[in-house]
């Protein structure tokens, strides 16, 4: 009986906590990191400060868990569809895509979480610092090796500068956001997908494996 006691409070501490990251990664998005506080939270979710004290310990505990909940979720809509295509230059472009359409369709209220959660954090030190950075190289990384595998599939010019074409293809994709998110219009995702394409379209050894359009 008493293990049934303590596996019913453990489960629900987790679906707390659940509910208390969704809430976090909405505020954070909009409001920034630094917008987010135990206290805040506890009031708006209508739960004990002591139980979510209990649960996250402090502010920076509370952001970290944050970011983590938040890459979850850009996973879930950026990366793991990607992972399902087979390699080649159609992938990388619908890595793009997919990236466009996750920070059109609002996935998170503010945009791309993790553009504003960087340019909130890239001057500082600490631990949502560094989580932060971690999570921008692994999504750099991930590009780079789905195109040096679509190079690999002899479907990218041989001597392609990886590292530089990604460079290329974040910056469009962040600019759509950034233009997106502060001017509240749309029709920047559309200018980015046209750049993307003309920039993929130069390196593709057959420029007919990509859509005719975007």
């Amino acid at each position: 009986m008493a293990e049934t006691r303590i596996d019913g409070r453990i489960a629900r501490g987790n679906q707390t906590r659940q509910v208390i990251l969704k809430r976090a990664v909405e505020i954070a998005s909009v409001e920034g990191l630094e917008g987010l506080s135990l206290g805040r939270l506890a009031s708006e979710l209508k739960l004990s400060k002591s139980g979510v004290f209990a649960l996250f310990g402090s502010k920076e505990d509370l952001q970290l868990a944050t970011v983590t909940a938040a890459m979850k979720i850009y996973l879930a809509h950026v990366v793991h569809p990607a992972r399902e295509l087979p390699p080649g230059i159609d992938r990388l472009w619908r890595v793009c895509t997919g990236w466009l359409d996750y920070s059109r369709e609002r996935v998170f209220p503010g945009g791309c979480f993790f553009y504003s959660a960087s340019a909130e954090y890239d001057a500082r030190e600490g631990k949502v610092h560094d989580t932060l950075a971690a999570a921008q190289a692994n999504w750099v990384a991930f590009l780079e090796q789905t195109a040096a595998e679509a190079r690999q599939a002899g479907e990218i010019e041989e001597g392609t500068d990886i590292p530089q074409l990604v460079f290329e293809l974040v910056a469009f994709l962040e600019m759509a956001n950034a233009e997106s998110v502060l001017h509240n219009e749309f029709t920047s995702y559309d200018k980015a997908a046209k750049a993307v394409m003309t920039r993929l379209r130069g390196v593709a050894t057959d420029p007919s494996l990509l859509p005719d359009a975007p």
